[in-house]
């Protein structure tokens, strides 16, 4: 008798281990339905390849192109690299990827993201950060580089 209680006992906490198990990976999966939705919607953009919680993407506009997922202060990170002064693709591509991202309409990234990036310069050097429509953006560059980080807080 006291077996099968144990047996009962152990199936029981065996299943409610596997059900918890069974859950967690689809927090990755999000990442990754972003990432396949922003290349089926964006032409000339692909998924390369998922590292940690960063899906890395190719495009022709960019040098360097990443999804970043589940940070210390943010859910989702957008960041982009491009020429130090980027082209018109350049900010097409951020834009349309940070709207499908974070939901906000294409012309707030747009205005967002063209804002931060022409901000740097001999008054305001080469590291700005701003606020736009909820949106944290992080624009660096260097002498050969310009590059925009763009993120939503955990609690937004």
């Amino acid at each position: 008798m006291t077996k099968t209680l144990v047996s009962t006992v152990g199936a029981s906490a065996l299943a409610a281990m596997l059900g918890l198990l069974a859950a967690a990976p689809a927090l990755a999966d999000q990442c990754d339905d972003i990432a396949k939705q922003l290349a089926s919607q964006i032409d000339g953009l692909k998924v390369n390849f998922k590292a940690a919680n960063i899906v890395y993407l190719t495009h022709p506009a960019t040098k360097e192109l990443s999804l970043g997922c589940r940070g210390k202060n943010y859910s989702v990170e957008l960041f982009a690299k491009g020429d130090r002064r980027p082209k018109p693709e350049f900010y097409q591509l951020v834009s349309s990827a940070a709207a499908i991202i974070f939901t906000v309409p294409k012309d707030d990234t747009t205005t967002g993201a063209t804002r931060c990036l022409k901000r740097m310069g001999i008054l305001r050097g080469d590291k700005v950060s701003m606020r736009f429509r909820r949106l944290n953006m992080e624009c660096t560059r260097s002498k050969t580089d310009a590059s925009i980080a763009i993120t939503r807080g955990k609690d937004e």
